[in-house]
């Protein structure tokens, strides 16, 4: 577990709607040292992005009650502050549709359901490294 002080610790908006699902995830990156806040549906989502300080992280499910993922994806990106923060897909959809459109809206990763804790965690440790750009 890390030791690091809570106020520097990275910060995670979490938009699951499937309780256990949320609460395995929120367990496991608390104990990996992040600060979780979670939204339970797409329109949860929504209200927190307009509402709380830039997260480190969006971890987003796509299937969502109320406004699905790629609606709240597209918000995001649209949003000139939102616009870089890094965004980890979890979903069960495998749809090459959903997923070029995921892509084109700069996802960092897309990460299928289910998915092992060492996975998540790679995932978000692999967002949140900053590329080198030319």
């Amino acid at each position: 577990m890390s030791t690091r002080p809570s106020e520097t610790r990275p910060s995670i908006l979490l938009v699951e709607d499937e309780p256990d699902t949320a609460d395995l995830v929120k367990l496991i990156m608390e104990q990996e040292g992040y600060q979780v806040l979670h939204a339970a549906d797409g329109q949860d989502a929504l209200e927190k992005v307009a509402s709380i300080p830039l997260p480190s992280l969006v971890l987003l499910d796509i299937q969502l009650p109320h406004v699905d993922g790629i609606a709240v994806l597209e918000t995001i990106r649209a949003i000139p502050d939102w616009r870089d923060v890094p965004v980890v897909l979890m979903t069960a959809v495998v749809d090459p549709l959903c997923i070029r459109q995921a892509v084109s809206l700069k996802v960092q990763e897309y990460l299928i359901k289910p998915f092992k804790r060492d996975t998540l965690v790679r995932y978000v440790e692999r967002a949140l490294t900053p590329l080198e750009r030319d």
